[in-house]
């Protein structure tokens, strides 16, 4: 990781247009290596818009933005599923700054911030054929806990966890 000063701010009301461009910044990358499109997998975080995050914010989701000195280059959005377990949703780096470390310097800080929650596992929902991904969250200590074709998804969705005290 750079010498630059790093650090990550949770998002309040408005201040969400620059996560926006991380977050389709960070996975049209992976939309265009797979072939998603809007027409074949909308829900895609790739073609998300302002209003969808929004929607998610007004719904109690956690955001949180990683910045290098000022400028945002991560995204992370937590979601409480119930008293124990949370979500991991839009985990996202800019292309230019991965393979640096700030991946783990977001699963670091969610899970610091998860376990002063009371949460007990989390777990996230990622495309089985990234296989580059699926292995970065193995190696964090994710278990694969199944899988699942989806008619509407031109993917198999992976449904990894981890015990938050791992």
């Amino acid at each position: 990781m750079a010498d630059n000063k790093v650090s990550i701010k949770q998002f309040m009301k408005d201040e969400l247009q620059e996560s926006l461009m991380v977050i389709k910044g960070s996975f049209i990358t992976v939309a265009k290596e797979f072939n998603f499109t809007e027409e074949n997998c909308p829900s895609n975080p790739a073609f998300t818009n302002l209003e969808k995050l929004h929607i998610m914010r007004d719904n109690g989701i956690s955001m949180f933005g990683l910045f290098e000195d000022d400028r945002q280059i991560g995204f992370v959005a937590l979601e409480k599923a119930n008293d124990n377990i949370f979500y991991i949703e839009r985990l996202s780096v800019l292309p230019g700054f991965r393979h640096k470390g700030y991946g783990k310097t977001i699963l670091d800080f969610v899970f610091k911030y998860l376990k002063a929650q009371g949460a007990k596992k989390v777990s996230i929902g990622i495309v089985n054929e990234n296989l580059l991904l699926k292995n970065w969250y193995i190696l964090y200590g994710f278990k694969e806990t199944g899988l699942t074709k989806y008619e509407h998804l031109p993917f198999t969705v992976c449904f990894m966890e981890k015990i938050v005290d791992e």
